[in-house]
């Protein structure tokens, strides 16, 4: 069995448990662009307040040059992280927002 195989069977198992569709998500950014999208899409509608979602999904939609959907996932993560008072999820993302915006507005 693959990795991809076993991460597919863990979120079968456990469909409640955000961290196996985060794992197979970004497995899937590996190989498949669209099942990635979708598995961001499901973690943030799903999964609302699991934080590592939003830096890896706001950078891919930003390199799929989807900026106003990055832009969006950037902004919730970082007001998600403020009510969580997760200080390292909050320093994560705003340093990431501001260099994808400093590279994004030259």
């Amino acid at each position: 069995m693959n990795r991809l195989e076993l991460l597919i069977d863990f979120c079968k198992e456990e469909p409640n448990d955000p961290f196996n569709w985060y794992a197979l998500t970004l497995e899937y950014q590996k190989t498949d662009s669209t099942k990635a999208g979708e598995g961001f899409d499901k973690l943030i509608s799903d999964f609302p307040d699991y934080l590592p979602t939003y830096y890896h999904a706001a950078q891919f939609w930003a390199e799929q040059e989807e900026e106003d959907k990055a832009r969006v996932i950037y902004e919730e993560g970082i007001q998600k992280a403020e009510e969580a008072k997760d200080f390292h999820a909050l320093r994560e993302l705003k340093g990431a927002y501001q260099r994808w915006v400093d590279e994004w507005e030259l």
